[in-house]
């Protein structure tokens, strides 16, 4: 997989489950960490969203930790899954290149978590986001599924939670400087600096 570079101040990553997404955004991180021969001292972290609501997740959580230390053992990892928001804001520097896997799950988490918030709410912490991406002093490597390719999904909530996501995909777009999209490994820019 070829990185452009230089690395984005800001980069969204989309696709499908295991297009190649968050490898992606672990190479951007490797190469981030490799230009730190000099004094500057890059950083990387990670916040990840993810809950482990069952065991299968946490056998997935688990396994997604000890791959990601073997290929990018300099990049620490923070688990926020509700305000990223303030992950960002408290995580960013200019020598620190943070990756956010995944906007997906966030979502679901405010979605479908156990306290429930309202649209309000969302919208909140969406602009609060957005703005902290913009804010940040150093580069920020967003990651989100494209889920909206399919059929139109069975049921209610389930429409409004692809319809929410492509949303915020869209709203993410418009904030970063470069948007990729993965499938089988492979990136296609649809928007860059």
């Amino acid at each position: 997989m070829s990185l452009p570079m230089p690395i984005a101040r800001s980069e969204l990553i989309l696709g499908g489950q295991k297009s190649g997404k968050s490898r992606r955004a672990e190479l951007l991180a490797q190469g981030w960490l490799e230009r730190s021969s000099d004094s500057s001292g890059h950083r990387a972290v990670l916040i990840a969203t993810a809950q482990p609501w069952d065991d299968e997740m946490r056998q997935r959580i688990a396994r997604h930790q000890s791959d990601r230390a073997a290929r990018v053992p300099g990049m620490a990892t923070v688990e926020e899954p509700l305000d990223v928001a303030a992950a960002l804001r408290q995580h960013s520097t200019a020598q620190t290149l943070v990756v956010v896997d995944c906007l997906t799950l966030w979502l679901n988490n405010w979605t479908y978590g156990s306290n429930r918030p309202t649209a309000q709410c969302w919208q909140a912490q969406l602009a609060l986001f957005l703005g902290a991406v913009e804010d940040a002093p150093g580069p920020v490597v967003l990651v989100g599924n494209e889920i909206g390719l399919g059929v139109i999904p069975l049921g209610r909530e389930v429409r409004a939670f692809v319809d929410a996501l492509g949303l915020l995909n869209q709203q993410a777009a418009q904030t970063c400087q470069r948007v990729t999209l993965m499938a089988a490994g492979l990136s296609l820019s649809l928007k860059d600096f």
